[in-house]
C-alpha cells in the first residue's frame, strides 16, 4: 500500500525537482505517464527516450548507450546562425555572420556530417586545430563561401595541407598562433606558389572567467602579445604579404559564464582589428572564437556550470560591440565568426546507464547482530538510540560518532570481537538515520550535520566507466543533468551517487545540479526487480572524444534518432553502431585475439595432459575464452531470481 505522500506525488513534481525546465532549453519534459520525452526541434512533437531505449535493446543493443537526436544537432547550428542574423538585421550592421564549428568539440563523422549538412543554407564553415582535423575538415568542406579556420600549433605538412585547400578555391585562413609560424608560412607560401589567407590570434588582457580563465593573458598557451602582432606585420609586409592579413582572433575561454566577461573581450579585440586596419591591411573577419555557454545546472547565473545570458543576447552584444567600435573608428564592419562547437552539440546526445545493483551501508538496520556477550560499548550506544529526546541533534551525533571511534580502538587493540563491532556499526548508522530524518522537519541544520545525509546516501552501481564516457565529470568536475527515464509518476525516495564498474575508486558520480548549490547526491528510486535506467544529458560536447580505455571498457552502444511522423513512436533510428567488444580493446593495447586464444589452448592442453582438466571440459573452457573476445566489454546483466529477491528487500 502507498504512503499518502508517495500517491500525492506526480510527473509534474519530478520534471520540478530534476529541473527539466530549466536547464531543458524545451527540449526535454516528462509526459503524465512518468517518462522523460525529448523535442528535437520544439514543435509538440516528442520522442520518449525509453522508447529508443526499447527498441535498441530489440536489436541487440543494451545500455550504456550514446543517444543522438539528429534533428536536435541540426536546430542547434539553424538556430545558432538564426540569432546572429536576427542581430545583424536588428543592429543595422553591414557585415555578415561566417560561424565555424570547432571540430576538436566532437570529430565523430556522423556529428560532423550533420552539422556540415544544417550549415549548407548559412555558409557555415570548419575549424580544425591539429592536422588529423585539419585533414578532415579540408574533405567534408563544402563550397566557396564556407570558411576553414587553421588553429594549433602547425608543422610544414599542416601548412602545406591549408595551402592545398587554397589552390582547390577554398577560404583557408591560417591562424598565427606563435610569431615563429609566421616565417614558415612566407617560406612554405613561396615555394608553393599560393598566396594564404592568415590571421592573427592575440592575448587578451581581457581575464577570463570560469573553468578555462586562464585563456587569455600573458601566460596563455596561444596568441601574440602586442609587440609580437607588430613584428609579423612587419614580415608580411617585408614578403610582400600584407594583403594576406584577413582575420584577427581571440579565444577567452570555454564555457564562460558571464557576457561582461565576452563584452570587455570583444570590445579589446575590436582596438587591435581596427589598429591593423588603419594600418592598411585588407581584414575582413574578427573571429570572436569559443566561449558560447551551456547552462548545465538551469540556474541562469555566471556559476561555472551555468551562463547568465542566452544565445540570444550572446549575438546581440557582440554584434553590437564590434558595431559600436567599428563606427566610433571609422573602420568598415567585418564579417563576424565565431568558433561555438559546445553550445551546438552539448545538447543534442544523452548517455543512457542502467543501474544493478546498491550498495547500502544500512542494508542491515533492521537485523542487528546481537552478540552472545554484549559489550559495554554496544550497549552505550543502545542507550543513545533510544533515548533520544533527552540530548539534542547535534550532541547525540558526537557521542555517537565517539562511541564508534572507541568500538575500533578497542577492536584494533583485541578487546572487541567481530560480532560486538558490528553491533556498535549497526547501531551508529541507525543513530545517524534518525537525526538526519530529524534533521529534515526541524528545516534548520547545524553545519557538522550537513555531510550526514550524504554519508548516509546508498551507491547505485551502473554499468558504465566515468573514464570512458563522462571524463569531464572526473577531470574537471564537470556538472551534468541526472535523472531517471521514467517511474517519474512515483517519488523518488532515495539519496544516491552514482559509481561506476571500474575498479577505480575515483569511478564515480558524487556532485550533482542543483538550482541554488551543488547537491552531494540525487534523488531516485528504489529498485525493483525491472531495470532502471537513468539518463546523463548534455553530453555531446567533448565527452564523446575524450574518453580513455581505463580498466579497458571501450565505446559504449550509439544509436542516432531522427523524427519520423509516420512511425508508431514518432521516430526511427537510423543508425545504429556496436560498442567496443573484448577483442577491439586488447588489440588497441598491443595484444592479438589470435595470439591469447593460442596461449590459453597450450594451458589448457596442458592441464588436460596432467589430468587436471577432462579432454571435454577443456573444449568447453576454450570455447567460453575464445566466444568472450567477441562480446562487449561492459557488463552482460542478467536478472537472477536470486537478484530479484534482494532489490526487494
Amino acid at each position: 500500500m502507498k504512503s499518502k505522500s508517495a500517491s500525492a506525488w506526480s510527473a509534474a513534481k519530478s520534471e520540478e525537482l530534476y529541473g527539466f525546465k530549466r536547464w531543458g532549453s524545451g527540449h526535454l519534459s516528462v509526459d503524465t505517464e512518468g517518462f522523460v520525452n525529448v523535442q528535437p526541434l520544439k514543435d509538440g512533437r516528442a520522442i520518449r527516450v525509453l522508447d529508443v531505449v526499447n527498441e535498441s535493446l530489440g536489436m541487440g543493443l543494451k545500455a550504456p548507450m550514446v543517444i543522438r537526436f539528429q534533428d536536435l544537432l541540426r536546430h542547434r547550428v539553424i538556430q545558432l546562425n538564426e540569432v546572429f542574423r536576427k542581430a545583424i538585421k536588428d543592429e543595422g550592421y553591414k557585415g555578415d555572420y561566417r560561424g565555424v564549428f570547432p571540430i576538436k568539440v566532437n570529430q565523430l563523422r556522423e556529428v560532423v556530417d550533420e552539422i556540415v549538412a544544417a550549415g549548407r543554407d548559412f555558409n557555415y564553415g570548419l575549424e580544425a586545430g591539429s592536422k588529423p582535423e585539419l585533414m578532415i575538415a579540408l574533405a567534408m568542406h563544402e563550397g566557396p563561401n564556407r570558411l576553414i579556420i587553421c588553429n594549433g600549433y602547425k608543422d610544414h605538412d599542416y601548412i602545406r595541407l591549408a595551402l592545398l585547400g587554397r589552390k582547390l578555391g577554398k577560404r583557408v585562413i591560417i591562424v598565427v598562433e606563435q610569431l615563429s609560424e609566421i616565417d614558415d608560412i612566407i617560406r612554405i607560401s613561396a615555394e608553393t606558389g599560393v598566396k594564404p589567407m592568415i590571421g592573427f590570434r592575440a592575448k587578451l588582457q581581457t581575464r577570463g572567467e570560469g573553468r578555462w580563465a586562464m585563456s587569455t593573458g600573458d601566460n596563455a598557451k596561444f596568441g601574440l602579445n602586442t609587440a609580437e602582432i607588430l613584428f609579423a606585420c612587419e614580415k608580411l609586409k617585408a614578403a610582400n604579404l600584407k594583403a594576406s592579413l584577413r582575420l584577427f582572433h581571440f579565444h577567452i575561454g570555454s564555457q564562460v559564464p558571464n557576457i561582461i566577461t565576452i563584452k570587455n573581450a570583444v570590445i579589446e579585440a575590436m582596438r587591435f582589428y581596427c589598429q591593423l586596419a588603419k594600418m592598411g591591411f585588407p581584414m575582413g573577419y574578427i573571429d570572436v572564437g569559443g566561449g558560447l555557454g551551456i547552462d548545465y545546472d538551469g540556474s541562469r547565473s555566471n556559476f561555472e556550470s551555468s551562463m547568465n545570458y542566452s544565445m540570444e543576447e550572446y549575438a546581440r552584444d557582440v554584434v553590437f560591440n564590434v558595431r559600436e567600435i567599428c563606427r566610433s573608428a571609422g573602420v568598415a564592419e567585418p564579417d563576424i565568426v565565431s568558433e561555438s562547437g559546445r553550445a551546438v552539440v552539448a545538447p543534442h546526445s544523452m548517455l543512457v546507464v542502467e543501474v544493478f545493483e546498491r550498495i547500502n551501508k544500512r542494508e542491515s538496520l533492521g537485523k542487528q547482530h546481537q552478540p552472545k556477550e554484549k559489550q559495554k560499548i554496544v550497549g552505550d550506544l543502545e542507550v543513545l538510540l533510544k533515548n533520544k529526546p533527552k540530548l539534542g541533534r547535534l550532541e547525540r551525533f558526537h557521542d555517537a560518532l565517539q562511541k564508534k571511534d572507541e568500538a575500533f580502538s578497542l577492536f584494533n587493540l583485541g578487546y572487541l570481537d567481530l560480532e560486538n563491532r558490528a553491533a556498535a556499526e549497526q547501531i551508529f548508522w541507525q543513530i545517524c538515520e534518525q537525526i538526519a530524518k530529524e534533521g529534515e522537519k526541524a528545516g534548520y541544520q547545524p553545519e557538522e550535520l550537513h555531510d550526514l545525509s550524504k554519508l548516509l546516501a546508498d551507491q547505485y552501481v551502473c554499468n558504465f566507466s566515468v573514464f570512458q564516457s563522462l571524463l569531464d565529470h572526473w577531470a574537471l568536475k564537470q556538472l551534468f543533468p541526472i535523472a531517471p527515464l521514467h517511474r517519474l509518476k512515483e517519488k523518488p525516495t532515495v539519496n544516491a551517487i552514482l559509481v561506476d564498474i571500474t575498479c577505480d575508486s575515483d569511478g564515480k558520480i558524487g556532485s550533482f545540479i542543483d538550482l541554488q548549490d551543488v547537491k552531494d547526491y540525487v534523488a531516485l528510486h528504489p529498485l525493483n526487480s525491472k531495470p532502471y535506467y537513468l539518463g546523463i544529458f548534455l553530453t555531446g560536447a567533448y565527452q564523446d572524444i575524450m574518453g580513455d580505455l581505463h580498466n579497458l571498457f571501450g565505446r559504449v552502444n550509439e544509436v542516432h534518432v531522427f523524427l519520423e511522423d509516420d512511425e508508431p513512436n514518432g521516430f526511427y533510428i537510423e543508425e545504429a553502431l556496436s560498442g567496443s567488444r573484448i577483442a577491439d580493446v586488447i588489440e588497441g593495447v598491443q595484444y592479438q585475439q589470435e595470439d591469447l586464444c593460442r596461449k590459453m589452448k597450450a594451458q589448457i592442453d596442458a592441464a588436460t595432459r596432467k589430468d587436471m582438466v577432462k579432454p571435454r571440459e577443456g573444449v568447453r573452457l576454450l570455447e567460453l575464452y575464445e566466444s568472450q573476445m567477441l562480446n562487449k566489454t561492459y557488463l552482460n546483466i542478467e536478472r537472477s531470481n536470486h537478484r530479484k529477491k534482494k532489490s526487494k528487500t
